[in-house]
């Protein structure tokens, strides 16, 4: 009898786990084209839309979630408010906007935003708005000031001002389609994002402009229109002819301009353009077109004259200035200097006349940017980076003491906005083990509300794991890597290999955030049987300048020998099926994947390259020349360098590809390769995106990985 109620409970026990396990959902199937379109959509964790601080107060705007309302967040007693809405907005302003828009807080009671060629204005109070000025069509680079409600813009390469009483003013014309005037020079390296500039007041206007005369003509086919045409653009090749960069000083009162009185050669570079508090003065940093001298100057804003140099730094490798002066609120004659001069990226306190008043940031630590001053203003507020590199925090630094503090206790890469008045921050951040959170804390790193911990919309789909290692340099320097593995992953079993790379200055492909900073195309793969690897070699960011500079003169030699060490990890893994790897990157990455197929010949069995570099004298003066020197002053580092040198060696599969406009490495760096190729007999693929840039972006993309990853999987089988 006991042996029989037994079996019944075993069996009624049985029967209530199947209909518990009926009762779960299957597993999703992660689509490549889910992967790509959707990974900053549905399959991206839930955001908070348009969360920013109101001007003045402690409280919160967001836009909610239909996009039909603004709403108002108060920290005080956890209130949600509405402070208007679509219908309120389309209304008082004659406008048929589908969605909320973005706003830009001016006081507590006005915002303004942009829509279509137009600023408009609106206050919360009455609920009423106006339009504050408008702008031609074919405008760009527009740059709006809300304090004086005038816009500066380009149309074609010339400069003008609009306001809500002129529709356009002349800053800066020419008939000579070499001049141009307030755009980004020096193709946006320095830190350089736009061309206009301002001034603190909001009474005058810098402007940087360049004479690209002597630079190269270089042609581009647009291929939509029957025959296809050719379209030139200027390109300025390592050890040519360079542009000449000014700037200029507008005053709207007098429609007039001054132009800086820059002593030195015509193609050094004019960097990090900053105004003083009071708009008397323009701060430049001057770099020489060898890029290892930096001098920091003022000039007289009304007269263009060169009253002071600062300071000067100098590095036999390169020096990189990327951070205007910031000069210290309340303190105007005192400014903070972002400077990698003690081998990581630093902040440092000077006068006006240049005088150094104190290191304020020290350690093997980067500081990333400056977010402003604490309530007290007795201590700065800085985004950087931990020892390791793999997380950013924000920190507060005493300025009497240097003592710092780190202002979350939660691992993971934050992103923050800090109010007016210094008291909190908005700290959103996510991790490997949290998919995105947003924290209102302290200026003093205390928890003062939650807004949102999102979950993981991955979690109903069959994903694997992804994981942080380490992996040591030939030299034992330790080197981070990411793995992702399949959610069925048997340790008995032996995987393909793709390894995914980068591995240029100024990039980071591994950090503790969501997925380890990999794409969901990564985990496509690797639930199609993979290991997929990436590991951060030397001349990558976040390390600081040395690990950074040491590909200096030798790009692709150090970088090789670091991707090879993470190699050598995998290959000791049981796991892994070291005569089935392969290797994939685009950009930089594409010269790396191509540098190790003809480099380490035989280590991969196939390679897709995607607009690589493969000859640096192909490739700008500004970028070349500041990791390579020029041809004439290099030439066995670039012999070295280039791909045509190893053409030869190739072994295995390898697939280039390349988008036909390209603008930033131009189509000529594959052409050149696959010439090179013929001359040697070697066959490999090569795949155009016609009329694509740089990047294959769209839905088109979806196709560029399809290809990418069949062609490997065909070749690994």
């Amino acid at each position: 009898m006991k042996k029989i109620l037994f079996l019944m409970l075993l069996t009624g026990a049985s029967f209530f786990a199947q209909a518990q396990s009926a009762k779960k959902a299957p597993l999703k199937e992660l689509t490549l084209e889910a992967a790509i379109m959707q990974q900053r959509s549905s399959l991206a964790p839930e955001r908070i839309n348009g969360l920013q601080w109101i001007s003045e107060i402690n409280e919160l705007s967001k836009i909610s979630k239909d996009d039909n309302e603004l709403l108002k967040v108060n920290l005080n007693d956890d209130k949600v408010e509405r402070i208007s809405d679509l219908k309120t907005i389309n209304a008082a302003l004659g406008l048929a906007l589908k969605r909320f828009p973005r706003v830009n807080w001016t006081n507590k009671n006005e915002f303004y935003f942009r829509s279509g060629n137009a600023y408009y204005s609106f206050n919360t109070a009455d609920q009423k708005g106006s339009m504050i000025l408008e702008f031609p069509e074919g405008a760009a680079n527009v740059d709006f000031d809300p304090q004086v409600k005038m816009a500066a813009y380009t149309i074609d390469n010339n400069l003008y001002i609009a306001n809500s009483s002129t529709k356009q003013k002349t800053v800066f014309e020419s008939d000579d389609p070499n001049i141009v005037t307030g755009q980004a020079i020096a193709r946006y390296e320095f830190g350089i994002s736009k061309g206009t500039f301002w001034s603190s007041q909001n009474n005058l206007l810098a402007f940087y402009q360049k004479d690209e005369t002597d630079v190269a003509d270089y042609p581009l086919l647009d291929m939509s229109v029957t025959p296809g045409q050719l379209t030139s653009i200027k390109y300025p090749m390592a050890g040519q002819k360079s542009e000449y960069g000014k700037v200029g000083i507008y005053n709207p009162a007098t429609n007039r301009s001054v132009f800086l009185d820059v002593a030195g050669p015509k193609d050094q570079y004019l960097t990090n353009l900053a105004w003083s508090p009071d708009e008397a003065h323009v701060y430049v940093a001057v770099v020489n077109r060898e890029q290892n001298h930096m001098w920091l100057n003022k000039y007289d804003a009304n007269t263009g004259k060169l009253i002071k140099t600062l300071f000067e730094e100098e590095h036999p490798k390169y020096v990189e200035p990327e951070n205007p002066v910031w000069f210290i609120p309340e303190k105007p004659d005192e400014f903070m200097w972002m400077s990698e001069r003690d081998g990581f990226m630093h902040v440092y306190q000077y006068n006006t006349d240049g005088r150094l008043i104190k290191q304020v940031t020290k350690g093997n630590w980067v500081v990333e940017n400056i977010l402003g001053l604490s309530r007290t203003k007795t201590k700065l507020i800085v985004k950087g980076t931990d020892e390791s590199g793999l997380n950013s925090y924000a920190y507060s630094i005493n300025l009497d003491n240097g003592k710092k503090k780190r202002l979350s206790d939660k691992s993971g890469i934050h992103n923050y906005q800090l109010s007016d008045n210094g008291m909190f921050l908005i700290d959103s951040y996510s991790s490997l083990k949290t998919p995105y959170v947003v924290d209102i804390i302290t200026s003093r790193g205390k928890i003062s509300k939650n807004l949102l911990a999102s979950t993981d919309p991955l979690k109903g789909y069959k994903v694997g794991t992804t994981e942080i290692i380490q992996v040591k340099a030939d030299d034992g320097t330790e080197l981070h890597a990411r793995m992702i593995k399949p959610s069925n992953f048997n340790a008995k079993k032996k995987y393909p290999v793709l390894v995914y790379v980068y591995g240029g200055p100024h990039a980071q492909m591994v950090t503790n955030r969501r997925n380890g900073g990999a794409p969901l195309w990564m985990h496509y793969m690797a639930e199609k049987g993979y290991i997929v690897f990436t590991l951060d070699n030397r001349g990558s960011k976040s390390r600081g300048f040395e690990f950074e500079n040491i590909i200096h003169r030798q790009c692709g030699t150090v970088e090789i020998k670091d991707q090879l060490a993470g190699v050598d990890y995998l290959k000791k893994l049981p796991y892994v099926n070291a005569d089935k790897m392969a290797v994939h990157g685009w950009s930089y990455g594409g010269f790396m994947t191509t540098s190790l197929m003809l480099r380490a010949p035989g280590v991969f069995q196939a390679g897709v390259a995607g607009g690589p570099v493969t000859d640096w004298k192909f490739y700008e003066v500004m970028y070349g020349e500041r990791y390579m020197d020029t041809p004439k002053e290099n030439p066995d580092g670039y012999s070295k360098a280039s791909l045509m040198t190893h053409a030869k060696n190739l072994e295995g599969d390898l697939l280039l590809i390349h988008g036909t406009v390209d603008d930033i490495v131009v189509m000529q760096h594959n052409y050149a390769l696959v010439q090179k190729f013929v001359e040697e007999g070697i066959l490999v693929d090569f795949f155009p995106y016609p009329n694509h840039p740089h990047n294959v972006r769209g839905k088109d993309r979806i196709h560029l990985m399809n290809k990418v990853l069949t062609y490997i999987e065909e070749k690994l089988k």
